[in-house]
């Protein structure tokens, strides 16, 4: 039994995969490519994946392949007519970064409502060393309670960070990108009614033809001038020109972004244009990556596969 992992630096090398030696041979490459892939995974019995596409190009010689255990929830990455038509079993991982997405929600949200970057660089830039007065309240910031949250996409992550909004004493609204969610918990609402109410969008869909380019100029153009939006879902959801001249000519108030339309981020990219952080923070896709979520993500990888070499259907993907 060979089991190849394709890209051990996307898991951190603060975590210990010494479990899986327990299974078989195992093989660790730091990343890999579509180009270097089928050499790698020739002779492997499973293969660990996260980004690298499975295809019949990726796999072609993988005559030994009977599994792909896939490090994340989606799998986008797997071309299953053609795993399906070699018999390999494909298995993810659900839940394990709820708590992780909705901790980074907050983090970024709170970090431009407090305008945190401003006044930590006042102080260390020396001028709270020269202040007359003990304060220095030169940047509006706001409460949370009594102000509207409103969800985009209530799953599992949306529900959370509705749980954590009621807590700082925020009314939660929702839209549901399929229009098939509903939640009696919560008040539904059309995109537009949403937008309008809300003092803090945040965002939690799936990327598809109904949510590709969803926040654009015309979105921007509805919302408050103060709200403050939060993608922690898929990049291609925000339209960054848009958000670019949206932040630039003061329709909302602030973005914080963790996922953007190409990753990692291109030279080019317009986001890069704002460099002032009381308006756009940018962190680079790591809202799922607490330690605690990745250790549970191996674990249940781990499992996934000693599952599936005693014959049980764990997580496989149908």
């Amino acid at each position: 039994m060979k089991i190849v992992v394709l890209e051990r630096n996307s898991l951190g090398d603060d975590i210990d995969l010494a479990q899986f030696e327990k299974l078989g041979e195992l093989e660790v490459y730091s990343q890999s490519s579509p180009e270097d892939t089928p050499e790698k995974v020739k002779d492997a019995d499973v293969v660990i994946v996260n980004k690298v596409p499975m295809n019949a190009q990726t796999l072609k010689g993988a005559d030994r392949l009977k599994m792909i255990a896939i490090t994340a929830t989606g799998y986008n990455i797997i071309d299953k007519a053609y795993t399906d038509s070699k018999g390999i079993a494909v298995a993810n991982v659900g839940g394990y970064s709820t708590d992780s997405v909705a901790q980074h929600t907050f983090a970024m949200a709170l970090y431009l409502i407090e305008q945190l970057d401003y006044y930590d660089k006042y102080v260390k830039s020396g001028e709270y060393v020269k202040s007359d007065i003990f304060c220095h309240i030169d940047r509006r910031i706001r409460e949370l309670a009594q102000k509207t949250w409103g969800i985009i996409g209530l799953g599992a992550i949306g529900k959370r960070v509705a749980q954590i909004a009621e807590a700082f004493g925020c009314k939660v609204i929702y839209y549901s990108t399929s229009g098939k969610n509903t939640n009696s918990a919560y008040e539904s609402v059309s995109l537009d009614e949403l937008l309008g109410r809300s003092d803090v969008v945040s965002i939690h869909a799936p990327l598809n033809a109904a949510t590709e380019n969803m926040m654009n100029l015309e979105r921007f153009r509805k919302m408050k001038s103060d709200a403050i939006l939060i993608n922690v879902a898929r990049g291609p959801i925000v339209n960054e020109r848009d958000l670019v001249t949206a932040l630039n000519e003061g329709l909302i108030g602030g973005a914080g972004l963790d996922v953007i339309s190409a990753e990692p981020m291109k030279a080019g990219n317009p986001l890069l244009e704002i460099q002032d952080s009381s308006k756009l923070i940018v962190t680079p896709h790591i809202a799922w990556a607490t330690r605690e979520a990745r250790i549970r993500l191996m674990d249940e990888v781990y499992l996934n596969i000693e599952a599936f070499l005693r014959g049980e259907k764990r997580n496989l993907i149908p």
